[in-house]
């Protein structure tokens, strides 16, 4: 949620930079996320071991758990698409539970944020669709039927461009939700404990916000990847 005082801003601030971090929240707190997540895969590929032990361990279960759903999803064919979703999950969620932090903001409720990853994963599937199948991807929106071409294309392009949408305000408007409902509550009762049961709610519908997200994309990017029927 975004408190009245955010950290990064007043650092800005210091560096004569307040302006800008006035007008772009999401921005520098995006950042933020993105270096603690370079951060700590930078320490985590420094410290693999051949025989795994404690971290090291648990982290090769959850992936590992990430993976073989992902495949379950998509397909054998859909395991190189993987380094994308988990990473798309990963940044989500962080930045979702951002806000949960004082002084802190999350950037997913501002919807610049959720509208770029979903002109990303836009662009990735359509760019899968076409490296896998060439020209013939186009049969993917033609339909089965010939006599009904022209009319299954413009339902198909209408389908797909509100995918977009779709992503964009699911992810933007359950954040921003939630980082409201907290806000109402801290000014309300006074004390950050008060609303720590809604917090806690808020990092499990956090979580399943960044799934939704990385599910989506998963369906998406296997539709791309079938064969036209």
């Amino acid at each position: 949620m975004e408190h009245p005082i955010l950290f990064l801003s007043w650092l800005f601030e210091k560096v004569g930079l307040g302006d800008f971090a006035h007008h772009n929240v999401n921005v520098i707190y995006s950042w933020l996320v993105m270096l603690i997540l370079i951060v700590a895969g930078k320490l985590a590929v420094g410290s693999v071991k051949l025989i795994p032990s404690g971290g090291q361990n648990f982290f090769e279960i959850v992936l590992g758990g990430f993976e073989d759903f992902m495949v379950d999803v998509m397909g054998e064919h859909g395991r190189p698409y993987f380094p994308l979703i988990c990473t798309l999950f990963l940044y989500i969620l962080l930045m979702n539970w951002m806000g949960m932090i004082p002084g802190m903001a999350s950037p997913t409720a501002n919807i610049n944020t959720p509208l770029s990853m979903a002109l990303s994963v836009f662009i990735v599937t359509h760019a899968v669709g076409i490296k896998h199948h060439g020209s013939h991807y186009i049969k993917h929106f033609l339909g089965p039927v010939w006599w009904l071409a022209p009319l299954m294309l413009i339902i198909e392009i209408i389908s797909h461009f509100s995918r977009i949408l779709s992503l964009t305000f699911r992810l933007f408007g359950n954040i921003l939700g939630e980082d409201l409902v907290g806000a109402i509550l801290i000014l309300l009762a006074g004390a950050y404990f008060a609303p720590l049961p809604m917090m806690l709610l808020g990092l499990f519908t956090s979580f399943v916000q960044a799934f939704i997200f990385s599910l989506l994309t998963m369906l998406y990017i296997a539709g791309a990847l079938e064969e036209a029927h």
